[in-house]
């Protein structure tokens, strides 16, 4: 569903100018920790920028099982999908931390964009980029053994969140437990407790103050390969 885990949307290639003036009336909405901004299912009137915080796209199977689908912070676009088709939400967005938010409506952005056509051109170019991360996740989840998902789902954190802390070591900013490390690679969390054992073992890991961090993010890319 989401270009990046940190950040992202439809309206995220959009040129500074345009997104400014789109959002300039957008307005302010804060969510408390765990604070749910919405469920799959309900009426999708408009999309939300993060302004500061932490939240988490996910969807539950019919037996309650989580998959986290993104993780977005400053930057990253809500229910954007809402703005052009208004059909319900696909999934659900609970806040990780205490967030910041502005809400366009979709009546807002419409009459914005029958001002400013040229808008239509940026979100049909990234409406293509959404197909083709739709396809990654899907070759992803089909054709990668379990190492191999939870290695990408590592390494998407590292590229949205990583730092570089020298030797090629990649220190990932956000601390993630194995349940949602399990949720966003779609296994089980006791595979994800064996696989990071494993890992931590050969040195391709480690844990530094709770964040996990890329030893060696080669030997990890490979594990997308076996």
């Amino acid at each position: 569903m989401a270009d990046n885990l940190a950040t992202g949307g439809l309206f995220s290639a959009v040129p500074e100018h345009l997104a400014m003036r789109l959002f300039a009336r957008a307005v302010p909405v804060r969510l408390g920790a765990e604070g749910l901004l919405f469920s799959a299912g309900e009426p999708g009137h408009g999309c939300y920028r993060v302004e500061q915080g932490l939240l988490k796209v996910c969807m539950l199977s019919s037996a309650g099982a989580e998959r986290i689908l993104a993780i977005l912070g400053p930057g990253g676009i809500l229910g954007e999908m809402a703005v052009l088709d208004g059909r319900p939400r696909s999934a659900s967005v609970t806040a990780i931390r205490e967030s910041r938010l502005s809400f366009l409506s979709r009546a807002a952005f419409e009459a914005f964009a029958d001002h400013h056509p040229e808008l239509y051109k940026h979100l049909v170019s990234l409406l293509a980029g959404r197909l083709r991360d739709t396809d990654d996740i899907v070759a992803a989840t089909a054709f990668l053994p379990l190492t191999g998902r939870v290695a990408h789902s590592l390494l998407e954190l590292a590229a949205a969140f990583g730092e570089s802390v020298g030797d090629g070591r990649i220190v990932i900013r956000y601390k993630i437990g194995q349940s949602d490390l399990a949720a966003m690679a779609g296994v089980a969390r006791e595979s994800v407790s064996r696989i990071v054992s494993e890992w931590s073992r050969r040195k391709l890991i480690t844990r530094i103050s709770g964040y996990y961090c890329l030893e060696d993010r080669a030997k990890l890319e490979r594990e997308l390969k076996l």
